[in-house]
């Protein structure tokens, strides 16, 4: 049986057997509007035997409730591939290089290492700078001796740096 909400419209299957002779409460799942339910059959008597019958014609047919069949939903199949060039060019204005893949030469190839291998390259070069750095620090104080305080300066950040990653990494 299919009940109907009559405040929200949402219809509900149950099972014929769930709604009795006396009738039953029910309450809508989707807005909480509670009446009573009778079976369809008892119902659609109860209103043919309330409504008056003119020059002995019957209405009972005119009442008879319609029942819609659902229909099963198709899923089409597209015509038209989403990532094709044609479908690109013609919806979104996108043109797309036709270049097979297979004939390419090595020369036209770019080489990039993304962004994290350029991170640890950078982190790399930049560990090997300091540390070149710090073992020549005595060499070049002596011929510059006007750079020590920023060699000092330059090596206690680092040092500062190293104990707060460390402090996070074992804090968590």
């Amino acid at each position: 049986m299919i009940l109907r909400c009559s405040s929200c419209e949402k219809k509900f299957v149950v099972p014929d057997q769930a709604i009795t002779a006396e009738g039953r409460i029910v309450q809508c799942g989707s807005c909480g509007n509670k009446w009573k339910q009778y079976p369809i059959k008892k119902t659609i008597n109860k209103i043919t035997s309330n409504i008056k019958i003119n020059d002995n014609k019957t209405t009972s047919a005119s009442i008879t409730p319609k029942i819609k069949k659902k229909r099963k939903k198709v899923k089409k199949i597209r015509e038209i591939n989403l990532y094709s060039p044609e479908y690109l060019a013609k919806k979104h204005g996108i043109t797309l290089n036709n270049v097979d893949t297979n004939n390419r030469s090595n020369s036209s190839k770019k080489v990039s290492f993304g962004f994290y291998n350029s991170l640890i390259l950078f982190i790399f070069i930049f560990i090997a700078l300091s540390r070149i750095l710090y073992f020549f620090q005595d060499f070049i104080v002596l011929k510059l001796p006007f750079v020590e305080f920023y060699l000092d300066y330059f090596f206690e950040s680092i040092k500062n740096i190293f104990e707060i990653s460390k402090n996070l990494i074992t804090s968590y």
